[in-house]
């Protein structure tokens, strides 16, 4: 199979969808592995580290979207790459299409063959292409915060930790899921006031134990979030449905009741956001005034550690890229109850109850697309 590695062109993206040792396995399994110029130096990854392991090094995206049948990305099509989609085409990136109608509509438009990063799941409900950068985005989230909170940052001139003689920032995290734990470890980890809550009890449960009395747990309901985001210095969102648009947490009459100054770090901006003006930045522009209170909703967090980022998401996703690349797409699928589930389009149709009921759009069910 001929697999495609274009040149990530989102603002300010950095990461690349495939390691030189990643193209290795690839090679080794019979595969054409065809690599767009420069498509790893944001992550320190040379192109003559891919051509030492036989990767083919192509001058343009055209070319690499042109002749691959697979095509493996980090973020979303975006631009021009939309015109690059077709119907013998499989792309395999993360795509967050419940929060992307557009892009829903291009999709079954080109008729391509879709499948989202996201959506994996495994037997037990774990994301593990998702995970990666969840955690990474999870530990970024209290630095960025502390960041913001202080006064060059656009913040009150708070330290996150506080100092002998004066409280730390208190720091509310939203969901204790992947993402969520990392943030409330790394919160801790810097001194921080910090409160957990989800509405998981066996979660907040395993969290606690685990964080030995250093934070507190809440179960989370709308007076609970209420009373938390209000004596909050920063709050994290953190919050996931599977596959679905994030639910809406916080309102701009609870924004505007927080502390002035106060910082929201909104996790699931690739999602919809759960706060309810959220709406997607970049790490050029990586804030917005609400109210008194200050957003950080960039989209592609992970971006800014590249080299971190595509280390952790090309070792959970190669397993995947081989198996899709040595059977097809349809029997990689068909062996692998995982990958089926990241199927979010095909032939035109949605595979994806989630992205179909965030549209008001029609589903078939994977086994019909696959049969």
């Amino acid at each position: 199979m001929r697999i495609g590695v274009p040149r990530e062109t989102k603002d300010q993206e950095y990461r690349v969808a495939l390691t030189p040792a990643g193209a290795r396995e690839l090679v080794s399994h019979g595969h054409e592995v065809l690599v767009e110029r420069g498509a790893g130096e944001g992550s320190s990854l040379h192109d003559d580290d891919y051509r030492a392991v036989g990767a083919r090094l192509v001058g343009t995206a055209d070319e690499v979207w042109g002749a691959a049948e697979l095509v493996c990305k980090v973020k979303e099509p975006v631009g021009a790459e939309l015109d690059r989609l077709r119907p013998d085409l499989v792309l395999f990136t993360y795509l967050h299409l419940a929060a992307a109608r557009p892009l829903t509509e291009a999709i079954l438009a080109q008729r391509t063959t879709a499948i989202a990063y996201e959506t994996v799941e495994l037997a037990d409900g774990s994301l593990p292409l998702l995970a990666p950068m969840s955690e990474v985005a999870g530990r970024m989230a209290p630095m960025v915060g502390a960041q913001h909170l202080m006064r060059p940052g656009g913040g009150p001139g708070v330290l996150l930790s506080g100092v002998t003689g004066v409280r730390p920032a208190r720091v509310v995290v939203l969901g204790a899921g992947v993402a969520g734990r990392a943030a409330a470890a790394i919160a801790v980890g810097m001194h921080a006031d910090v409160e957990v809550l989800d509405r998981d009890l066996e979660r907040l449960r395993h969290l606690s134990h685990a964080a030995a009395g250093r934070l507190r747990t809440l179960a989370a309901n709308e007076h609970a979030v209420e009373e938390a985001c209000r004596a909050a210095d920063l709050v994290i969102g953190a919050v996931l449905v599977h596959g679905a648009r994030a639910p809406r947490l916080v309102s701009d009459r609870l924004v505007a009741e927080m502390r002035p100054g106060s910082v929201l770090v909104d996790l699931a901006i690739d999602q919809g956001g759960c706060f309810a003006s959220s709406r997607p930045t970049t790490h050029a522009q990586p804030t917005f005034p609400v109210g008194r209170s200050l957003f950080y909703c960039v989209a592609n967090m992970p971006g800014a550690v590249p080299h971190t980022s595509t280390h952790a998401l090309a070792n959970a996703t190669l397993p995947y890229l081989v198996e899709l690349a040595d059977r097809g797409w349809r029997a990689a699928l068909k062996a692998d109850p995982a990958l089926r589930a990241g199927l979010n389009a095909a032939a035109g149709t949605l595979a994806s109850v989630p992205v179909a009921e965030a549209h008001g759009m029609a589903s078939v069910d994977v086994e019909a697309l696959l049969a």
